[in-house]
Parts: structure tokens; sequence; C-alpha cells
């Protein structure tokens, strides 16, 4: 029996707005007081998804009526004049009041510290994705720099001009977070945060980032999922080379299981693709998504010892850039990891002092 194509996968979810999609500078109102905003990325996955929730806090004269910011896209003059268009098309008139950011990524927390100073608001964020972005903004997280070359070449990454390439990247995150907020408000898994009038429970996330803080409001059956659940692709889990011995895999499975007892009726937010109910169906996928590309990489380190870029050709038969190569290779040593620290497989360090899986 052939697995399902994306496609049938895709089809047994539902998409309450259909191909609609907000425009360039405009929200799309998807329930009471939330609106949703589509922006673009200069990447292969080509868009982001933020969000707006209309909000009163407190101030020193009273309750200020206004909106909280969910993510942020990236630091670049097109997503600053696409936040132009939408201070003036959707904010009523209003503030913006706090930033929410689900986790570090550039994407989601590029231009927070733009808003925050713009609107004079706090950024709400988990504590270990916050200092995360701080030394991200500063230096770099795994994207890219020397760290980052020698740690892919330990895991069979030979091309001398990729390994350069990656070298030279040491501004990659950066360049895409130039500053991260001075302070923060801290969210922590299972902290109810009020947002106009309504509770929206945070739920932390790992294996895809530190930290990540999905939102879920039952009164109005939402979920901001962030990255951690996403209706047409998988989310990329990476290991990075300053925790090079990790299990980030483990570790985003186990975070999927905390979504299941929400409601089926949920209405997914998603930050990549569109909104849609069929959580449960979705992490389903996921899971035997992961579970059969496992059978698949076990196999492949049965018939020979494998390393992750041994990996990528197996978890990935298509042809990538060394953008795509590099998510590609955090993941497929991900997926070796799982198998070892599950006792299938060993890992030896061969004398090019590369590693290498076999089966057990």
């Amino acid at each position: 029996m052939h697995a399902p194509t994306r496609e049938q996968l895709e089809a047994r979810l539902h998409y309450p707005l259909g191909e609609t999609l907000p425009e360039t500078g405009h929200a799309l109102t998807v329930a009471l007081g939330v609106k949703w905003i589509r922006m673009a990325l200069p990447f292969a996955l080509d868009h982001i998804n933020l969000w707006l929730l209309r909000d009163t806090l407190d101030g020193p004269d009273g309750a200020v009526q206004g909106w909280t910011v969910v993510d942020c896209c990236i630091s670049r003059d097109e997503a600053k004049a696409q936040w132009e268009q939408i201070f003036v098309n959707e904010l009523e008139g209003l503030p913006i009041l706090r930033v929410i950011v689900t986790h570090m990524h550039p994407d989601h927390i590029g231009l927070a510290h733009w808003l925050c100073e713009k609107w004079s608001c706090m950024l709400w964020i988990s504590a270990t994705d916050y200092h995360s972005a701080r030394i991200g903004s500063q230096s770099t997280t795994g994207f890219g720099g020397s760290s980052a070359a020698d740690f892919f070449a330990t895991h069979g990454m030979t091309d001398p001009d990729s390994l350069e390439k990656i070298r030279g990247r040491a501004s990659y995150y950066p360049g895409m977070v130039p500053a991260v907020p001075p302070r923060y408000r801290r969210l922590m898994d299972g902290q109810t945060v009020s947002i106009g009038g309504r509770g929206w429970r945070c739920i932390s996330g790992y294996g895809h980032a530190p930290e990540h803080i999905a939102l879920h409001c039952d009164g109005l059956q939402l979920l901001i999922s962030g990255d951690m659940v996403l209706p047409r692709i998988s989310t990329n889990v990476s290991v990075y080379d300053m925790e090079p011995e990790s299990d980030p895999l483990h570790l985003f499975l186990t975070s999927l299981d905390k979504y299941l007892p929400l409601p089926e009726a949920t209405l997914v937010l998603p930050s990549h693709g569109k909104p849609f109910t069929g959580l449960h169906e979705r992490i389903q996928q996921l899971q035997d998504h992961h579970a059969d590309r496992l059978v698949e990489l076990l196999e492949a380190c049965r018939e020979k010892p494998c390393s992750g870029a041994d990996a990528i050709a197996v978890l990935f038969p298509r042809p990538l850039d060394l953008h795509q190569t590099t998510f590609a290779m955090g993941e497929a040593v991900a997926h070796l990891h799982r198998l070892w620290f599950n006792g299938q497989v060993r890992r030896e360090r061969d004398a090019s002092g590369i590693y290498r899986f076999s089966a057990v």
C-alpha cells in the first residue's frame, strides 16, 4: 500500500476560508476580534501569518483600547512598509498595546524591536526564546558561522564551497533580527493571558525552538499554533551546533501530545499555510510522517553506516539549495539522534572525523 500523498492528507483537513487570503496591507477577520495578516518572506517558504487581537490593557490613566500583535516578520523594509499599511487600514485608529512572539526564529521576532519602540509597548515571549534571540542578534545561533560549518563537517558535509559559504553566514540571524527589545514579559506553559477579556492559555512546545509558546482560546475555540502545527508542511526539527547531542525530534513529538485534549472543532491559526480545522488528524499525520521517516532511515543504516549528509538523500529525495540543505542537515541529524537515543543505532566517528550511525 502506498503512503498517502501530501494532497490526499491535506484533503482530510478543512479550510473554512477556502482559498481566501488577506490582501497585502490589509487583514482578514477570522473570528470576533481576531484578524489575519499575511506577509511575504524572501525564501522558498514565501510567507508568514501574523495576528491582530482586539485588546484592552490597564494604563496609568485607566483602561486603554487597542490591539495585541502576535508575531512580527523579519526585519526588512518591505515588511515595515506592509506594517505601515496595516496601521492605517486595520487598527481602527487604536494603538498596538503589546507584541507577543511565539518563538525566536527571525520571521517571528525580527521586527519586535521596531514595533515595540514605535508603539512604546512590551514584548511578551518565553524566557528561553527571549535570551536565545538576544544572543542570536549579537552573534550566531547555529544558522551560520565557523561553529555551524564545523558541526556540519562532522556529520558528513564535505563540499569545501558549501562549508565556506556557511562560515560566511555568521551574520545570518542578526541580519534579520538586528535587535531585540531590552525588556520583556515572560510567558510560561499553563499561564493564561487575558486578551480582550478572553483567556488565552500558553502551551509550550519543544524541538522546533527552545521554548515555543502557542496560544489557545477556549472561548473562541482558536489555537494560534505558531510553527508547532502546520497544515501542509512538517515543522523543521533540527540539531544545532550549540546543542550537538540533543534529541529534538523526541521533544517535538512529545509536545504535539499537548494539543490532543483540545476540541476537535478548534480552528488552528498556523504561522504558514491557511487556517484549518482537523487538529487531531493533523497531529496523527505528523506522528505518522516522522515514524515512517525513522523506519526508512533505520533501513538505510542497516545497509551501510550513515552520516547526516547520507541521511539527507533518504529524507529529502529532491534537489536542495544550500539554504535548504542547512535545515535538511539539522533535521537529518535529529532523526539519526532519535534512533540513537532509542538504542536502534550506534554512533561511531570514522578516521576522517565524521559521525556515522549503524543499525544495532
